[in-house]
């Protein structure tokens, strides 16, 4: 006799993907995702945005598109201009995306301290690389800076988005990144941690949360070594994440806490992510993780939101490479990962 074994766990009906008209489309409504693991407390409900999935693989694409889009509106740019910017690598990254859609030229003027890995992603978009190789008193960041304004002043049809001054460039995470983390938790946020650089991301998202009435406390996520918020300037091998000089759009910015973390604790939470919840982030992700970590007894009971800037896959040769971090921080693997709280064997 034939026996026919009826099937019971038939899948789901698959929802209808939306086709986006263009790769600019796909910026933004980035997915969350709790990480149960990575704290040594259950009681912290600390969730996660994930802007690596972004199609410019960062939280840069944001600001990118919003800042570009704008001075095409306003007449600012128009098809066959030349964008100027300088960058360390994400934000180069996404204009040379948004340019590429809108037929702008670009050009990204970046110092040795880019990664080589973000440079070529840059060419690839189709920038022209312009790398500044000396820095007076070593600011590369000034002498770039320079260099834009040399580039400008070489033609009249080049256009600077000026990153660290743009108020399109908050506004953009307030129109964006902290509405869909909003809407998504249903306006029950308690606390955020965000990396600062700029500040763009953590000020349009603060601005965002003041204007809709939350009580959510914003901490600011800034590097030991930066200038930031009555910083000392010193040395700084993890990007994304703290500054040499105070950016326009920085002066005076106030949140209602501020945790400085160290390159080293920026790994250790990168090796701690991958280890407890197989996430690969980038140097300022791992960083917020562990500014998290420190606060997790205070955090007991509440939704605490973390904006994840990038993925790890960008960053192989450097935070990931045991030799790089020994070489470059001084500190070997064994000890990266006993200061991620992880035994040897995860590892």
């Amino acid at each position: 006799m034939n026996v026919r074994t009826q099937v019971t766990n038939r899948p789901q009906a698959i929802a209808a993907t939306r086709i986006a008209d263009n790769v600019l489309d796909l910026v933004g409504q980035t997915p969350m995702v709790r990480l149960p693991r990575y704290l040594d407390r259950a009681d912290v409900n600390l969730i996660a945005k994930v802007e690596a999935l972004n199609p410019g693989g960062s939280a840069k694409d944001r600001p990118a598109r919003h800042m570009i889009e704008s001075a095409l509106k306003d007449g600012r740019l128009k098809a066959g201009d030349t964008v100027v910017e300088s960058s360390s690598g994400n934000m180069g990254i996404g204009l040379a995306q948004v340019c590429g859609v809108h037929g702008l030229k670009f050009i990204c003027v970046v110092d040795p301290n880019a990664q080589s890995q973000n440079v070529a992603i840059i060419r690839a978009l189709g920038g022209v690389i312009e790398l500044v190789n000396h820095a007076p008193d070593g600011d590369f960041l000034a002498a770039r800076l320079d260099r834009v304004a040399a580039l400008l002043q070489e033609d009249s049809d080049r256009f600077w988005p000026n990153q660290y001054a743009n108020l399109d460039n908050p506004e953009s995470h307030e129109l964006g990144t902290i509405a869909e983390i909003d809407t998504t938790l249903g306006g029950r946020i308690d606390v955020l941690f965000v990396a600062c650089s700029s500040t763009g991301t953590a000020r349009g998202c603060r601005d965002y949360l003041r204007r809709m009435g939350r009580k959510t406390k914003v901490v600011a996520v800034d590097a030991m070594g930066s200038t930031l918020f009555n910083g000392t300037a010193g040395p700084r091998k993890i990007s994304g994440m703290g500054a040499g000089r105070i950016p326009a759009l920085a002066k005076g910015q106030e949140f209602d806490d501020l945790v400085r973390v160290s390159d080293i604790t920026c790994v250790a939470g990168c090796r701690r992510a991958v280890a407890r919840e197989g996430l690969l982030v980038g140097g300022s992700g791992g960083g917020v993780l562990e500014a998290v970590r420190g606060m997790q007894d205070e955090l007991a009971g509440q939704t605490v939101a973390a904006i994840i800037h990038d993925s790890g896959s960008r960053y192989l040769g450097t935070v990931f490479d045991p030799e790089w971090v020994e070489r470059e921080l001084g500190v070997c693997e064994a000890d990266v990962i006993a200061m991620a709280g992880l035994a040897p064997e995860n590892s």
